[in-house]
């Protein structure tokens, strides 16, 4: 393949190669920037490229003062103030581009190497992934080889040579790089990148608005990642449980009914009963930004966290961390499917607030009103279950659809799913049967979360998305408590019992994928899932007690940060004795010709003979002669000074060149050289 910088002079290449590594580096981010910041780097590396082909001067300091100021006051406008995270970063990318524009001197590209190292590393504030670091890989290597091209200011040296040095450079860095992730010691919570506690990443919220979380059936991405001990639930029974919404406030639902339960961090004792064998599980979720820890129903014991976090559970049975999950996060859970719970209250009394759960607002959906008066009825009084029942034939018989595109629904949003459109996703079918519930006296709530997984087969996980984020219902039957009732199954069994929830349409090259190979594209994705997941589980999740761990396997039986840094010193000693082993012998591999004109310089040292350090050979046979040497040295001597040099100097073809290092060697061992300083002359 042809270099397409060859024909360049050196600067003009050396300065387009960097612009194309810089704008590697920034590449990533530009989906977090904004906008006008994406569009200035990208117009001033264009803007550098082109004074760099054409010869043009680059522009003056107040040129550039000035477009400094203008990105500060941007920064400004922007996010409000100049510190921070997002200005922080909007700055430094600003101003690496603008020192493009600064370029005069090997001290300038260096500040734009530093710079782009720095720049390279703000990518892992939005992204951990395996891609984005295989990108920041590439973008190492591309500032190495930079660096390395800029410390080679003579001649012509090809990119390709600064490559390959750079790439040495990095193997001889990723034994100490490797010691320092397993070693160094990690201390929660400092451990790990700073995010954006505010921003919501699964869909999941402490509220829910029709139309909400329809979205979310578009989103491929995986919300948590679960393998189980043995032999997993059927699917229909995987309901990773949420936030509980009890308030209704005719459009939207939020957790603020039960504000007395919630006050409390556990249920009564004995309130929560469970029975049967339980189900052990690890999770892996995916950073939310919100402090749920989404277990199976029922969990009674505290999800087994990383040293330094706990937990707690409230009144709903939901548990939560004290902090939001910014970061990967894997714990153990011990769930029961088999459990019952709400018949006592949070003073350990039979319940007497479940007005709460009944709770509807005046001047809302009077037709469902209706409709729940004339189901009660028609069923035994004081027969919850009946209702319960009824209401699930009517969505079973009633000609009523599970769809993505439900449309925008109304003041009265029960009315229109029960009575026009009969057509919904989860949310609006639970939000519909609890409403109906209510009216007809049954104590109910929603439950938000996610149903259903998906078993990759390339490494045995349970990939749990965000399309799989669910709703469901619980309703308080008198002798049972409060039980799932999950009316979207009612109107599609697929959607729970078989799993056949409703996707997105794949685009082209998915598309021809998939009629090429229908099992192609699935295979493609299990691998690609499976090879994220390794990384996530042993680069990202590489905390504290996985290093405690190792240092048990290793013979430490109450491993601490101490051992850690005990070890890594260690390790870190056995690498400098080793770096130090081999740069000695790095220095005897050096030109063997040198080291014969140095052999013989300490030699005329030593026998008081002194020479220029510098000094060629054909100048240090001149000090020989003029030397109080015997003569039986001073003449054989000259000779081989001269035939040294002849041996390096002489042209092609010259007499002078047939004498081998080996020989020169032998025969300067043969000289006979005085055992005592030779007199100064």
């Amino acid at each position: 393949m042809k270099n397409p910088f060859a024909h360049l002079p050196r600067e003009t290449r050396d300065t387009l190669f960097l612009l194309v590594v810089v704008g590697w580096v920034i590449l990533p981010q530009v989906s977090h920037l904004p906008v006008w910041c994406s569009v200035l780097a990208g117009a001033l590396l264009l803007w550098r490229g082109w004074l760099a082909l054409s010869g043009r001067p680059l522009p003056g300091r107040w040129w550039l003062a000035g477009l400094l100021l203008a990105v500060m006051a941007a920064t400004w406008v922007t996010h409000g103030k100049l510190l921070g995270q997002e200005p922080g970063v909007t700055m430094v990318v600003s101003l690496l581009a603008l020192k493009t524009l600064e370029m005069r001197a090997r001290r300038d590209a260096l500040v734009v190497f530093f710079l782009g190292f720095f720049t390279m590393l703000t990518n892992f504030f939005y992204s951990q992934s395996l891609l984005v670091a295989t990108a920041m890989l590439v973008a190492l290597l591309g500032l190495l080889t930079a660096l390395v091209n800029a410390h080679r200011p003579v001649g012509q040296p090809s990119l390709r040579e600064s490559a390959t040095t750079a790439a040495k450079m990095a193997l001889a860095g990723a034994p100490i790089m490797l010691a320092l992730f397993v070693f160094f010691p990690r201390f929660a919570p400092l451990w790990g990148v700073p995010g954006d506690a505010m921003a919501g990443r699964t869909g999941l919220s402490a509220e829910m608005e029709v139309g909400a979380v329809a979205q979310l059936a578009l989103d491929e991405g995986i919300a948590l990642r679960v393998r189980f001990d043995g032999n997993p639930p059927p699917q229909r029974d995987l309901y990773f449980r949420g936030p509980v919404l009890s308030w209704f406030d005719g459009r939207r639902w939020t957790a603020g009914a039960d504000r007395q339960d919630q006050a409390t961090l556990t249920p009564g004792p004995g309130d929560l009963q469970v029975s049967g064998e339980p189900v052990r599980y690890e999770v892996t979720l995916e950073p939310s930004h919100r402090p749920w820890l989404l277990t199976l129903d029922a969990t009674p014991a505290s999800p087994t966290l990383p040293q330094g976090m706990r937990a707690r559970m409230t009144a709903d049975l939901q548990w939560m961390r004290y902090r939001p999950v910014t970061d990967l996060l894997r714990y153990r859970v011990e769930s029961y499917p088999q459990f019952r719970y709400g018949l006592l209250g949070w003073d350990k009394r039979p319940r007497r607030d479940l007005a709460n759960y009944l709770r509807l607002p005046n001047g809302f959906n009077p037709r469902t009103l209706a409709l729940a008066e004339e189901l009660r009825r028609q069923t035994p009084e004081g027969d919850s279950m009946a209702l319960v029942r009824a209401a699930l034939e009517r969505l079973r018989t009633g000609g009523y659809t599970y769809t993505l595109e439900p449309g925008v629904a109304g003041q009265h949003t029960a009315d229109e799913f029960w009575f026009d459109t009969k057509m919904g996703f989860c949310e609006h079918i639970s939000s519909a049967f609890v409403i109906l519930m209510r009216a007809a006296g049954v104590p109910a709530r929603i439950i938000t979360g996610f149903q259903g997984g998906e078993l990759n087969g390339v490494d045995g996980y349970w990939a749990v998305r965000n399309a799989d984020a669910h709703a469901w219902a619980e309703v308080w039957l008198a002798e049972r408590g409060w039980v799932r009732v999950d009316p979207t199954g009612a109107v599609m069994p697929g959607r729970v019992g078989q799993f056949q929830r409703l996707r997105a349409p794949d685009g082209a090259l998915a598309g021809a994928v998939g009629r090429l190979s229908p099992t192609m594209l699935a295979q493609l994705r299990a691998t690609w899932e499976a090879i994220n997941n390794g990384w996530n589980q042993w680069v990202l999740n590489y905390a504290q007690s996985r290093q405690f761990d190792m240092l048990k396997n290793l013979g430490f039986e109450s491993p601490s940060w101490q051992d850690l840094a005990k070890l890594l010193g260690g390790l870190l000693a056995v690498v400098a004795l080793a770096g130090a082993a081999w740069a000695r012998w790095e220095r005897s591999q050096h030109d063997p010709w040198v080291r014969l004109l140095q052999q013989v310089r300490r030699r005329l040292t030593l026998a008081g003979v002194q020479t220029p350090p510098n000094a060629p050979p054909r100048e240090l046979a001149r000090h020989v002669r003029a030397s109080a040497l015997p003569p039986e040295l001073q003449h054989p001597l000259s000779n081989w000074l001269l035939a040294l040099e002849q041996q390096r100097y002489a042209p092609p073809g010259h007499a002078g060149q047939s004498a081998t290092l080996a020989t020169l060697q032998r025969d300067l061992r043969q000289l006979n050289w005085p055992r005592q300083p030779a007199p100064s002359p």
